[in-house]
């Protein structure tokens, strides 16, 4: 059995490929095996009571751990730099698991800037039912004054979905320990190989596994990674109660994902940094949003804590609504689709389609307008993807 040299720190890649796994033990194959069993046995009757009461370690059923979702939650613990990782079915299962899990009725959670639809949902919608309030702020500077007594959580998605707004994660770790509350931060548009926001202090660290981690457009699934002391409530009462646990199947897809996400995250946002100078420069664009550009209210933000500024812009067309449906439905290389982090590039509409259910307010409020549209650059080569661009741009 191999042993990974860990006397000197390693770079992303071998983390990547190496960290959080071994060559299977029984058969020697390098590929994780898929164990695609829901419960497992134990040797006696003792043996099983001490497994649920957690005296002893050992796999029960898929719902709680499951060997090939462990190596998963091992690799992205290594590349986050986290004590240890909990994997769900999808981004969503793993933004619900935690919240349930870190809240109770009467307690405040702080949301700062814009977030994904879907966890604007959550946060607006679903826990006000539990007697848990939201308290928004549009940013970092806004923070501290919004404490109170009842503030358990800070919740912050940098770059944030869709406009790429940037928050100062060390800035907002430090105000939450100094109020006492858990702050988490979505990394999914960074992802580790660009920020790591447990060494900028936050507590804990969530993805949406299906964008970059997978990569590759086929596997759905979420994961949390942290401190055990955090992490172990969210398995137990966030994963364990509501159900949403990662298939061995998709952690298969999303382990062989995590190997490639250095070499593809830094592809994408060397393309994605010229195709944001070319946009920035043509007429039919208002504005680009993209914290590479040196006019980027967060560029001096994202230099500090990024590796670099990611695949993911947004674009303000001029022509609003008009614009954005002959700009997106001109496009040949570039995919009109949801979704982000895929080897393909992709592009969309979030008024439309990820923001749809934002209340129209809270929409114009965040500077989601009719004329957004949300480009996520793949590995294509760049200068198809600038012609593309230009093409589907000719007479807007």
């Amino acid at each position: 059995m191999k042993h990974l040299n860990t006397s000197r720190s390693l770079g992303m890649r071998t983390l990547a490929v190496h960290g959080g796994q071994q060559p299977d033990a029984l058969t020697g194959a390098i590929a994780t095996p898929i164990t695609a069993a829901s419960a497992f046995s134990y040797p006696d009757f003792d043996s099983g009571a001490r497994r649920f009461s957690g005296e002893e370690p050992g796999y029960i059923y898929s719902r709680f751990a499951n060997p090939t979702v462990a190596v998963f939650e091992q690799k992205l613990a290594a590349l986050e730099g986290a004590e240890t990782a909990v994997a769900c079915a999808s981004g969503m299962a793993a933004i619900s698991a935690t919240l349930f899990a870190l809240l109770v009725p009467g307690d405040e959670i702080i949301h700062i800037g814009t977030l994904y639809g879907g966890t604007e949902g959550v946060v607006r919608n679903l826990l006000p039912r539990y007697g848990i309030k939201p308290v928004h702020v549009t940013n970092v500077n806004e923070l501290e004054a919004a404490f109170t007594k009842n503030t358990k959580v800070v919740l912050v998605e940098t770059p944030a979905n869709p406009g790429l707004d940037i928050a100062d994660l060390a800035e907002i770790a430090r105000l939450a320990k100094a109020a006492g509350a858990v702050s988490v931060a979505d990394n999914t548009f960074a992802t580790p190989y660009l920020t790591r926001p447990l060494e900028l202090g936050i507590d804990i660290v969530l993805h949406s596994a299906t964008k970059y981690i997978g990569g590759h457009g086929d596997a759905t699934g979420g994961v949390v990674a942290g401190p055990a002391a955090l992490i172990t409530p969210i398995r137990t009462l966030g994963l364990k109660q509501f159900g949403g646990n990662l298939s061995p199947f998709e952690a298969s897809l999303l382990i062989r994902g995590l190997k490639t996400l250095p070499l593809r995250v830094e592809a994408s946002s060397l393309s994605a940094q010229a195709v944001a100078e070319f946009l920035d420069g043509h007429s039919a664009v208002d504005t680009v949003f993209y914290p590479g550009l040196k006019q980027h209210p967060g560029h001096a933000t994202a230099s500090k804590q990024m590796k670099l500024f990611g695949g993911i812009m947004a674009i303000e067309l001029k022509g609003g609504l008009n614009a954005a449906r002959t700009f997106l439905d001109k496009l040949s290389i570039i995919t009109q689709a949801v979704s982000l982090g895929d080897t393909d590039s992709l592009a969309c509409h979030p008024a439309s389609t990820t923001h749809s259910a934002v209340a129209p307010e809270i929409r114009r409020q965040s500077g989601i307008t009719d004329g957004l549209v949300r480009i996520s650059i793949g590995i294509e080569d760049t200068e198809d993807l600038i012609a593309d661009l230009q093409q589907a741009l000719e007479g807007l």
